[in-house]
């Protein structure tokens, strides 16, 4: 669900025409709806906040790698949201929105020394630990700084998510978490070491997860995991469940946010500990789009190409994942109105095309024969559900500039990031000379 919709062929993001948006800001341009991120947030917020028999209504910490603008970042302060972090990066982002750190939840592998300090100096909520040699390190950077860190153990359940492999983080063969046997030892290790406070466990199976299922399998694997983890110790005031609800994209598999809530809190009831969820994509995930501007139209080998002006640095995930996004024209039939039509309901005339970059490798394209109306030059062209692990997964290959960024609420359209310059490619640069004798 999204408030990106066509009006007599037009494609409005909210109350604003994108064809103007284009036209003020230029080609690439990812386009984001306040409205949509609130709806999806509070929906979320709704579903699991009626949930008596739990100690209080889970915290919902938006996950900031899913998009880490920092006006997005500051909207999900004011709904209420806490934040999912895996970076020190990260945190100075969500300072900087003016987001509380003691709703900060650091999660990731590998947390770096710094990193690790000034989480504990800002009064984060809690770090979730990944292995033990990070819980020993965090013991004893916390007694350095004469401070007692929360920490959540992340245990890996052994629960297939049913997603895409790159983005499957629960199996037992992934590089996160401990396997639950071997969470016991460290668990009752992780007492003698007094400068931690074990508050509990993490578990987070991947992402762009379409089934309640692998929640509910993962949340038995807990509940008979923790009667023998509190003979080790452990008496679990935070389960942090993760994230990773799916969105739609083509398809509309992904689950409601009610749906998920109503599967998993008598589960949650049993365990008894307070909850943390970490919502990303659900969140921003269809709340944005990429505007691209067709460059060329050519045919060759039987094939028939529309090159943009975007690629695949701007938006990598359809050649990282082999993703589906839908796109079409940001003009279309003008007797056309509602939702973004594509190649399955489109009922007028198609042509098989590839949707392809500038950037120079083969695999820089965000569609391979899709049935899309006719393109030509100067055509504009969004691509859907580009809200997250878009712009925050964007890089300056082949010395691309990244796009600029706008948000819009009702009939209001803000610049939020700027459009990066041929300038800012080089501003950390030095040109230095070597002797070559």
């Amino acid at each position: 669900m999204d408030y990106f919709r066509y009006d007599r062929g037009e494609l409005l993001a909210e109350e604003v025409p994108v064809r103007e948006l284009a036209e003020r800001h230029g080609t690439p341009l990812y386009v984001y709806s306040v409205r949509t991120i609130a709806a999806h947030y509070r929906r979320l917020s709704e579903a699991f906040g009626e949930a008596p028999g739990l100690p209080q209504p889970p915290i919902i910490c938006y996950s900031v790698k899913a998009n880490s603008n920092l006006s997005i970042l500051k909207l999900m302060g004011d709904l209420g949201a806490g934040f999912d972090v895996v970076s020190g990066g990260e945190i100075h982002r969500v300072l900087k929105a003016g987001g509380d750190p003691r709703r900060i939840v650091y999660a990731g592998v590998g947390k770096t020394d710094p990193e690790i300090a000034l989480g504990l100096d800002q009064g984060i909520l809690l770090f979730n630990a990944e292995s033990e040699e990070e819980l020993e390190n965090i013991d004893r950077i916390a007694g350095r700084m004469g401070r007692r860190a929360p920490v959540a153990l992340r245990v890996n359940p052994d629960v297939d998510p049913q997603t895409h492999t790159s983005i499957a983080t629960g199996k037992k063969e992934t590089k996160f978490g401990v396997d639950l046997v071997r969470a016991l030892g460290i668990l009752e290790r992780a007492r003698g070491l007094p400068h931690l406070r074990l508050a509990g466990l993490h578990v987070h199976i991947g992402s762009q997860i379409t089934k309640v299922e692998p929640y509910v399998d993962t949340l038995r694997r807990i509940a008979e995991f923790l009667p023998e983890a509190r003979r080790r110790g452990l008496e679990p005031e935070w389960l942090d469940l993760g994230g990773g609800f799916g969105i739609w994209y083509k398809d509309k598999l992904a689950r409601p946010a009610r749906e998920i809530a109503e599967a998993l809190l008598p589960l949650l009831r049993g365990i008894g500990a307070k909850v943390l969820l970490e919502p990303g994509r659900f969140i921003v995930g269809n709340a944005g789009i990429l505007v691209t501007r067709v460059l060329y139209g050519k045919e060759s080998g039987g094939k028939k190409f529309a090159i943009c002006d975007a690629g695949m640095n701007d938006l990598i995930r359809p050649t990282l994942y082999g993703a589906y996004h839908r796109i079409w024209p940001v003009r279309t039939d003008p007797g056309y109105s509602g939702e973004a039509p594509d190649e399955d309901r489109w009922a007028g005339p198609g042509v098989p095309t590839d949707v392809v970059g500038p950037v120079c490798e083969s695999g820089d394209f965000f569609a391979r024969e899709r049935r899309l109306p006719p393109l030509g030059r100067g055509d504009l062209l969004a691509v859907f559900s580009a809200g997250a692990y878009g712009y925050a997964m964007a890089s300056t290959y082949n010395s691309r500039p990244r796009p600029c960024e706008v948000m819009v609420s009702g009939r209001e359209a803000k610049l939020v990031t700027e459009r990066e310059t041929l300038e800012d490619l080089t501003r950390r640069e030095r040109v230095v000379s070597f002797s070559l004798t």
